[in-house]
C-alpha cells in the first residue's frame, strides 16, 4: 500500500457497516472504502439493494402490526447477533 492509501474493505466489513452507510453516518474514509468495494463486488451491490428493498417494504408496515411477543423475539435475536459479532 502506498502512503495515504487505505486497506480494501472485505465483504464481511461491508455487511457490518451497511446500517451506517444507509443512515449516512459513515466517516469519509470508511465511505470511500465502502463505495470502492461496491464498485467491484456484484454480491455486495445485490446485498445493498436487498437491504434497501427490505427497508422500503418494512417502512410501510404500521408498528402496531408487530405483536409484543414478536418484537421481544426479534430484539433478543438481534442482541444475540450483536453479541456474537463482537466476540
Amino acid at each position: 500500500m502506498t502512503p495515504g492509501q487505505t486497506a480494501q474493505l472485505s465483504c464481511q466489513e461491508l455487511v457490518e457497516l451497511i446500517t451506517e452507510y444507509l443512515e449516512g453516518t459513515l466517516a469519509a474514509a470508511d465511505l470511500a472504502r465502502f463505495e470502492r468495494h461496491l464498485d467491484g463486488c456484484d454480491g455486495c451491490r445485490a446485498y445493498l439493494d436487498q437491504m434497501r428493498e427490505t427497508i422500503a417494504a418494512l417502512g410501510r408496515l404500521p408498528a402496531e402490526s408487530l405483536s409484543p411477543e414478536a418484537e421481544e423475539r426479534l430484539l433478543a435475536a438481534f442482541e444475540g447477533w450483536r453479541q456474537g459479532s463482537r466476540g
